[in-house]
């Protein structure tokens, strides 16, 4: 069940429907988004470049929906850690890939957000989890 209303009526929809283990993609202006009969569901934020940023779209959707897993890019880690985005609102140890590999588990989600973020590899993979 969802906690309160987001903004965003296909956001809010796809977080109220999702299942334990569905994957949502929230990615920067750059990341490519599969296309084809099986790619995830596309719900496009930008407005202009840097809106919404990427933290104001994850605080938003973590308010929301309940996370078990998270998976960042190897190449988002700044000297082994997590950048500040994910570490000022996220207490789970990421797990990391190569950022091709990220891009291939991107095809697997359920959808993928698209934020006007403009900083690389400002992109997060979130496994939704049950609230029991």
């Amino acid at each position: 069940m969802k906690r309160s209303a987001l903004l965003h009526a296909e956001l809010s929809h796809l977080i109220a429907t999702m299942g334990h283990g569905d994957m949502l993609v929230i990615g920067d202006a750059g990341l490519p988004i599969p296309v084809g009969p099986n790619a995830p569901q596309r719900i496009d934020l930008a407005v202009t470049l840097g809106t919404p940023g990427l933290p104001e779209v994850l605080k938003a959707v973590l308010s929301e929906l309940q996370v078990e897993r998270t998976v960042i890019a190897t190449e988002a880690l700044t000297a082994g850690q997590p950048p500040a985005w994910y570490t000022q609102q996220l207490s789970l140890a990421p797990q990391t890939m190569s950022h091709e590999a990220f891009k291939k588990l991107c095809g697997s989600a359920r959808a993928m957000v698209r934020t006007g973020e403009s900083t690389p590899y400002a992109n997060i993979i979130l496994v939704s989890g049950v609230t029991f």
